[in-house]
């Protein structure tokens, strides 16, 4: 199975790693190998995590406040956030919505980045 990454998750994810990283060095890496455990996770289970949304699934990381927004098609899963979880949903509703609606963003691009 393919895993696509929005760049706005992308952006998500660099950031957390040098938050982490200004914190107490070497801590934003063990963030990026957290996330890329709980990619694995998903990618080996896609449908065993909660539905956040009628078309979308989150995994949470295990050491750190975030989750993994997903949507999973026939040969693709397609990462939409990673979302701090003490931050509104909100923030990612048109995210989730304009990406897969009924026509998913092309190649990872995505017009509103929040």
């Amino acid at each position: 199975m393919i895993i696509r990454i929005l760049s706005c998750a992308e952006a998500e994810l660099s950031e957390a790693v040098a938050y982490y990283n200004e914190q107490c060095p070497g801590l934003g890496f063990a963030f990026a190998a957290e996330a890329k455990a709980t990619l694995n996770r998903i990618a080996g289970f896609p449908d065993a995590w909660p539905r956040f949304s009628s078309r979308i699934r989150r995994c949470l990381l295990d050491r750190f406040p975030y989750g993994i927004l997903y949507h999973q098609s026939e040969d693709e899963l397609l990462i939409l956030a990673v979302m701090h979880l003490r931050r509104a949903p909100q923030r990612w509703q048109d995210r989730l919505h304009d990406t897969v609606g009924e026509k998913a963003a092309p190649r990872g691009r995505h017009k509103r980045c929040r």
